[in-house]
């Protein structure tokens, strides 16, 4: 296989592990680390997790991911918005296999090329996929869906409701999920992060848009719009699972990032 059919990692050994074994031993860390008491009462379709070094929101989104996985699907869709390029609406990893140390998932073609087709602001975009907030998701994937297949999307500028209507077309399968990927409030105080961030939290709780408009800080706030909008149009809940800032590993509460996880679906 030709080196340019593959979807390179470049933040391994950085924001992750850059070995199997590493990162096996974070997510058995991770899951000895908490329990499920109750069967959560909901048929899962989208995953709003963080996208930080593992050290800081690794525990935050395995929790979504580990809870999500008793069902498998056959394709995962990672949305995140783009930290280092500009980018004019959204560009879709169009390679044939994606990296990651737990060994390659293979990216949808078919897929791909259906909604290129279909949506105008797509496109590719090969320097908009040196982008952590969806390469951090796919050790995950890997490790809990391992026969699944990947599609990357990195957005820039674009209006909310067209990401709504792709999650809509994404979602007319049952045998697709989708990965919302977005940090919280960044590098404010512990206490304004904890205020900025309620606010963000329950904006996703209660399905409340107008409270995203306010002080809610995120930088894949579009992401969060949009699924949202998704969940309003299916009558779909969300489910809030954690919360943390940088503070609980560093200590340091002058200048925190704030990191959190929700399951969105339908009501069983």
């Amino acid at each position: 296989m030709n080196i340019m059919d593959i979807r390179k990692s470049v933040v391994s050994g950085s924001f992750y592990p850059e070995t199997e074994e590493e990162i096996k031993r974070y997510i058995e860390h991770f899951n000895s680390n908490f329990t499920i008491e109750n069967e959560l009462q909901i048929d899962v379709k989208a995953l709003i997790v963080p996208h930080a070094g593992y050290i800081y929101s690794g525990f935050t989104a395995n929790l979504a991911y580990n809870i999500s996985s008793k069902k498998q699907f056959e394709n995962i869709v990672v949305i995140g918005p783009s930290h280092r390029h500009y980018l004019k609406g959204a560009s879709i990893a169009d390679f044939k296999e994606y990296e990651t140390p737990l060994g390659n998932i293979e990216i949808n073609q078919e897929m791909i090329k259906n909604l290129k087709e279909k949506f105008e602001f797509i496109c590719f975009d090969e320097d908009a996929h040196f982008e952590h907030s969806t390469e951090t998701q796919a050790p995950f994937i890997k490790n809990y869906f391992p026969n699944s297949k990947i599609i990357e999307i990195v957005y820039g500028e674009i209006n909310y409701k067209e990401l709504s209507l792709l999650i809509d077309e994404i979602l007319n399968s049952k045998n697709n999920l989708i990965v919302i990927s977005t940090d919280l409030s960044h590098f404010y105080s512990l206490k304004k992060a904890n205020y900025l961030d309620n606010i963000c939290l329950n904006g996703i709780i209660n399905k409340d848009l107008s409270l995203l408009d306010k002080e809610c800080e995120a930088c894949g706030k579009i992401g969060i719009k949009a699924i949202l909008a998704s969940a309003i149009k299916n009558n779909y809940e969300t489910k809030f699972l954690h919360y943390c800032t940088s503070y609980d590993r560093t200590k340091d509460d002058k200048s925190v990032v704030g990191y959190t996880s929700f399951l969105v679906g339908e009501k069983i």
